[in-house]
């Protein structure tokens, strides 16, 4: 069994030890993933979109998704963030947990991992 390891090119990629996403055993495992912004919902969607990149990098894509995990330091900030993860999902939505719970920084309001079918 082959494995592709694919960065984003972040800053802490490097200094922590970890890749932004692994192909291994048929599937696409994308790190836990903040996003930039002001705000949970500008959050969601930066994290979404570097989560699409590395998704694309492997050669998959959102519809991919079979698993999705969502981290939130206040369980209330969930909701406002439904639209943009009902558009970024469309129709192919995954299996999803959400945990509330304390995240590296306070700036950050919302990390997201998800697993994904690697491509055949």
């Amino acid at each position: 069994m082959s494995i592709k390891r694919i960065s984003s090119g972040g800053e802490f990629e490097a200094k922590i030890g970890y890749c932004r996403a692994v192909v291994a055993g048929g599937f696409v495992h994308v790190a836990g993933t903040v996003g930039q912004g002001e705000n949970v919902i500008e959050q969601a969607r930066s994290a979404m979109d570097t989560i699409s990149a590395a998704l694309q990098k492997a050669g998959a894509s959102l519809a991919d998704v079979v698993r999705v995990t969502y981290y939130l330091p206040d369980r209330r900030e969930f909701e406002p963030c439904w639209p943009v993860l009902r558009e970024a999902f469309g129709a192919n939505p995954p299996a999803a947990t959400m945990i509330e719970c304390g995240l590296i920084d306070p700036k950050y309001r919302i990390e997201i991992e998800v697993t994904a079918l690697a491509p055949q």
